[in-house]
C-alpha cells in the first residue's frame, strides 16, 4: 500500500430529521435577518474573536441549523459581540443579535 501522506477520513452522517431544531427556530422568531444568510463567511473573515480562538461563527451558525446544539454550545462564549461581522455582511444578518439569541435559548433550556 503507497503512503501519500494523509488518511481518508470516515464521513459524518447528519441524522437531521431527529436533530433538536428548536434553537434554530427560536433565533429566526427573535432574529427575522438570520434566515438571509447566504453562508459567505465575511462574518468569520473579519471576526476578532476567530482571529484569536477556535470561534467560527459561520460554522456556529450552521450547527444551529442543522440542530447539532452540543457541537457549538460552548463556541458561544468565545464570541466578544464587538459587531464587526455586522459591518462587513452584505445580506444585512444581525449576527450579534443572532449570538445573543443563541445564548438566551441555551439558558432558558
Amino acid at each position: 500500500m503507497v503512503n501519500f501522506g494523509f488518511t481518508i477520513s470516515v464521513t459524518r452522517a447528519v441524522e437531521y430529521d431527529k436533530n433538536d431544531k428548536g434553537c434554530a427556530e427560536y433565533v429566526a422568531l427573535r432574529v427575522p435577518s438570520s434566515s438571509a444568510c447566504i453562508g459567505c463567511g465575511g462574518c468569520s473573515a473579519t471576526c476578532t474573536a476567530g482571529n484569536l480562538t477556535e470561534f467560527n461563527i459561520r460554522k456556529i451558525q450552521m450547527l444551529m441549523k442543522r440542530g447539532e446544539n452540543q457541537l457549538y454550545k460552548e463556541q458561544l462564549h468565545k464570541c466578544m459581540l464587538c459587531g464587526k461581522c455586522l459591518t462587513v455582511c452584505p445580506r444585512g444578518v444581525d449576527t450579534r443579535g443572532m449570538i445573543l439569541a443563541m445564548i438566551e435559548y441555551m439558558r432558558e433550556k
